[in-house]
């Protein structure tokens, strides 16, 4: 069992160590990840034979976390591991994007990596370890793939920057960066930040490029000692004499016809009869015909792709830098707490904001133990209408996950802190339109919709998306502002960027090729952030230039108190008694943290402020002089109870009941009387008193 290799190194001042042959020796690759004591199984498999009837390549990405790892049964009945957590999912995603263009694009097996989570260092991230070991199980593997590719993470804490930081810096700190690349070029960006300037991001982008150099070095050791020859695949490339055949029947004049055009459903159309004019020449060549839809695709591709590359003409006629038609409008939705609509060319999203108190926030159950829920969520829906298709709702899929959680983190770093702004806040994003880039109209609707509930965002925030055509040489490129769907599916890069008129506050990169080089990250950069301010200078500006004062009528209002946490438990009351006494009383939504924060929600100002003077009479103690109005709740011969606030009583003597003599409290007080009365101090035997006939003399 002693037989496998060990590779170690140290990575940002923490050992990383490569076991090969330990474990999982059937898959193609496999290595046990351990980052001091964050340990990731990561694995590469592959099918033996190609799928038939795809035209694409067949890339799953699994990242599983096991709460074993953190010392956890998982929550709920079942007690074993469901769907995977939505970090799950963005972190598959994130080992996807800069790996999959280092596939062959024309191979057909199916080729899984899976990243299981087994035990958790907070000082090591395991998204990170999954990464890494995604990628040397793969560079190691019999799987044709062009890599190794490495990934570092980059946080900010304190103006300090830190390689790889702990969970902690991570979640605390003013950047979120992850940068993947090979040998020589960038294959991915991923960032959250909190409004950190153009010039300062490229920075940290190539520091953390410069620690993947020293990461391929390493991987490419161990791919040197036990490393498999790759073997050969089936390729599924469209033969070129096809392409010849094609442009007999459909001229490069004619398809440049059919695609270059400003309206979706045009091109859609033209498409379809090139399509059929095809299908029919080719009726008796079977071979053909079953590749004649990846043949079509990949003819509107080279057309567009040399349009744009040699003559720099888009396919709706703009110029490079320019942005489609841009409309905006806030208040379309009624009885919301907050909506806005944001259009751009034949992309369209409607945001709706809805406030809730800070117990309505998101729990969090995964590897973070730092995070435990979320106060703001943002989700984004795309329904199968929004492009024109008939498709069943299945719910959110990991491309709508991933869009909302894009959007999410864009509007993170300017929201009020909950001193601020005691709400938990959820955006919702509805795709009306589809052409292109919807995460960054949402990230627009969403910021104009969190203005118009009255949410005090620091700063307006924008996104905009970054397309690219490459030629044969590192010079030869052309970058495209604002992507319409035309020029994502046939260009090599997908380049999002939200950010203030301040900074950046995400970055979202995908890409087909095999990297970037630093003039395109710097070119695409400097693009989004000349048209983000465009958009937020123009329409979104006119739509809604600052957050409203005032909440909507419909939103809830809350007030927050701090008591002494040691009073906690008098408010609460024995089995929740007082608290749901209050609650009943006021019709309000009564929420508190053990920090001796309370939260008080309601619609109806005056019962919010009833319970706020309740709990404000429960959790102090009464003073001399203090005139306080109760309610008669018992008699005794000797003198009355009066409750000030539920489970707050104090008793007035029936001498202090009158100014003049009675036999009787029933003579004066009858039961549920509301009455003022002043606090008197404490008596000979150290009791409080209180006293109803000398309220006017106080």
């Amino acid at each position: 069992m002693a037989n496998y290799k060990t590779f170690t190194m140290e990575l940002a001042g923490k050992t990383l160590s490569v076991d090969v042959g330990r474990v999982g020796k059937q898959a193609n690759g496999c290595v046990l990840m351990h980052y001091n004591d964050t340990t990731v199984l990561c694995t590469a498999t592959e099918s033996a034979a190609p799928r038939d009837g795809i035209d694409f390549f067949p890339l799953s990405v699994e990242y599983s976390e096991k709460f074993y790892a953190i010392g956890k049964f998982p929550g709920g009945f079942n007690k074993r591991e469901g769907k995977p957590s939505e970090n799950a999912i963005l972190t598959s995603r994130v080992i996807d994007r800069p790996m999959r263009p280092l596939f062959p694009k024309d191979m057909r097996n199916d080729v899984t990596l899976e990243c299981m989570v087994m035990s958790v260092d907070t000082n090591c991230r395991p998204e990170l370890v999954g990464m890494i070991g995604a990628s040397i199980a793969t560079t190691i593997s019999d799987i044709p793939f062009d890599g190794p590719c490495a990934t570092t993470q980059v946080g900010l804490v304190n103006g300090e920057v830190i390689i790889n930081p702990s969970q902690e810096q991570w979640d605390k700190g003013d950047l979120q960066l992850t940068v993947a690349s090979t040998e020589d070029r960038i294959m991915m960006i991923e960032a959250g930040a909190n409004e950190v300037p153009e010039a300062d991001m490229i920075d940290y982008i190539y520091r953390a490029d410069a620690v993947n150099k020293e990461l391929i070095a390493f991987i490419n050791q161990i791919r040197a000692e036990v490393g498999k020859e790759k073997q050969p695949y089936v390729s599924c490339a469209v033969p070129e004499e096809m392409f010849e055949a094609m442009k007999k029947i459909v001229t490069p004049e004619e398809m440049e016809q059919a695609v270059f055009t400003d309206d979706k459903e045009t091109r859609e159309n033209n498409i379809a009869a090139v399509t059929e004019k095809l299908k029919e020449a080719f009726a008796e060549n079977e071979e053909y015909l079953g590749l004649l839809g990846d043949a079509v695709y990949q003819y509107q591709k080279k057309t567009v792709r040399k349009m744009i590359l040699k003559d720099h003409k888009r396919p709706d006629g703009r110029e490079l830098t320019q942005i489609r038609p841009l409309y905006a409008e806030v208040d379309l939705i009624p009885r919301v707490h907050g909506s806005a609509m944001f259009h751009r060319g034949q992309t369209q999203i409607v945001d709706v904001c809805t406030l809730a108190p800070l117990s309505e926030a998101q729990r969090v159950e995964g590897m973070d133990p730092f995070v435990t829920e979320k106060r703001y969520v943002h989700h984004y829906n795309f329904p199968a209408y929004s492009v024109g298709e008939t498709k069943v709702s299945r719910g959110p899929g990991r491309r709508e996950i991933g869009h909302g959680a894009l959007a999410e983190k864009a509007l993170m770093p300017v929201l009020p802190s909950v001193e601020e702004f005691p709400y938990a806040i959820r955006c919702v994003s509805e795709t009306m339109e589809s052409n292109g880039s919807t995460s960054m109209a949402s990230t627009c609707a969403s910021c104009m919709a969190l203005m118009a509930a009255g949410v005090p965002i620091k700063a307006q925030v924008a996104g905009i998306s970054c397309g690219l055509v490459t030629g044969e040489t590192d010079e030869d490129f052309v970058l495209l502002t604002d992507i319409q769907g035309l020029e994502d599916f046939f260009g090599d890069m997908d380049f999002k960027v939200t950010g203030t008129h301040k900074g950046i506050t995400a970055i979202q990169m995908d890409i087909k090729i095999h990297g970037l080089t630093r003039a395109i990250v710097e070119g695409a950069i400097a693009r989004c952030k000349d048209a983000r301010e465009f958009i937020m200078n123009g329409v979104m500006k006119d739509a809604i230039a600052e957050p409203r004062k005032e909440l909507s009528a419909y939103a809830p209002k809350i007030d927050m108190i701090m008591i002494d946490p040691e009073k906690i438990g008098d408010v609460v009351g024995k089995s929740g008694k007082t608290i749901n006494e209050i609650i009943k009383r006021t019709g309000v939504q009564i929420d508190i943290e053990d920090d001796g924060r309370v939260s008080i929600c309601g619609v109806d100002p005056k019962g919010m402020a009833d319970a706020k003077k309740m709990i404000e009479i429960i959790t102090t103690d009464f003073e001399e002089g203090q005139v306080l109005e109760g309610v008669v709740v018992s008699i005794k011969e000797f003198g009355a109870f009066l409750e000030f606030a539920p489970g707050k009583e104090a008793m007035v003597h029936i001498s202090k009941i009158a100014n003049h003599r009675i036999d009787h409290v029933e003579d004066v007080l009858t039961l549920g009387d509301r009455v003022k009365a002043v606090c008197l101090g404490k008596d000979r035997m150290g009791r409080i008193s209180f006293s109803i006939k000398d309220v006017k003399n106080r």
